[in-house]
């Protein structure tokens, strides 16, 4: 027996709960509902879709209301290629709005935008891919759009600099032990962008391996924060990286590295706890590093 696609949510609350139906409202809207005309709140049947109605059916009957989650095969008067339409024009909307405020604050002179402002409109696509369901197409545009805001200097020359030459094939790299989001990362953008061979070694001064390449450890030399970018932007400037799937995984590991939310990219963050939480069970540096860029190969395999 084929699993239903659809998950149905029937509630009813107390007449006199006016804040929470405006708590339970806010809910469904950030699930990505849809509402029925007759009576109910429709999403697609899925392992995190059917957790939110499930939760959010409890708390309903905390609030001495009644609520029931249904798995539904179809609905008699909306066929299911009507109901993803609708889906997708609801999130038509939202991206249509996010792209208005975006354009409108591009139009701004660099000086003129309000603080926080592109950080939010990145936090609300972020949200909006959650509950994008059937892959819109204005998903993409919106996407490319805050790639595009964040190289204001994309028309220039690429600087000059070291780049992907046999200077840096077959090589020798050497960070620091206990290798963090940022170092494992930058091994993984090494390995696969730049040496295909490259080699992995641990220490606290370059001075100990005089042959390797140093990368995130507190020295002048070798590839590691510069201005305001972590050892993996710097990683990606100096060896010429466009690859749009390693820029938004540059924009984790920056937020997650320097904590400072410039690019609004909290993902980064579940990354840097399960390395911290391997590094706590006192595994090998390099077989937690091997972890580490295990994890980001995944990261960039799953689209990000």
């Amino acid at each position: 027996m084929t699993t239903p696609p659809w998950l149905l949510l029937v509630f009813s609350l107390p007449t006199k709960g006016a804040s929470q139906r405006v708590e339970v409202w806010r809910k469904l809207r950030r699930y990505g509902t849809l509402a029925l005309r007759s009576s109910g709140y429709v999403l697609p049947n899925t392992p995190v879709n059917q957790e939110r109605m499930e939760w959010l059916a409890a708390a309903i009957r905390t609030y001495q209301g009644q609520a029931s989650v249904v798995r539904v095969q179809d609905f008699d008067d909306l066929p299911a290629e009507h109901l993803k339409r609708q889906f997708i024009e609801a999130r038509s909307s939202d991206y249509q709005k996010l792209l208005h405020e975006a354009k409108r604050l591009q139009a701004l002179s660099p000086a003129r935008r309000p603080s926080g402002r592109l950080n939010r409109i990145r936090r609300r696509f972020l949200e909006l891919q959650d509950i994008d369901f059937f892959e819109n197409p204005l998903r993409t545009k919106l996407e490319n759009f805050l790639a595009e805001a964040d190289e204001p200097d994309r028309a220039r020359p690429a600087r000059k600099g070291k780049r992907n030459s046999a200077e840096f094939l077959n090589r020798l790299w050497m960070t620091r032990s206990r290798p963090g989001i940022d170092r494992v990362s930058s091994a993984w953008l090494i390995r696969r962008f730049v040496d295909r061979k490259a080699r992995f070694v641990f220490g606290a001064e370059p001075g100990e391996n005089p042959e390797a390449i140093p990368f995130d450890m507190f020295c002048p030399q070798g590839f590691g924060h510069r201005g305001e970018d972590c050892t993996f932007e710097t990683l990606c400037k100096q060896f010429s990286i466009r690859d749009r799937r390693v820029k938004r995984i540059a924009q984790m590991i920056h937020d997650a590295d320097l904590g400072d939310e410039k690019f609004g990219r909290p993902e980064g963050l579940g990354l840097d706890r399960v390395l911290n939480g391997w590094a706590k069970e006192d595994l090998p540096d390099e077989e937690l590093l091997q972890r580490g860029m295990d994890l980001i190969e995944g990261l960039y395999h799953s689209g990000v």
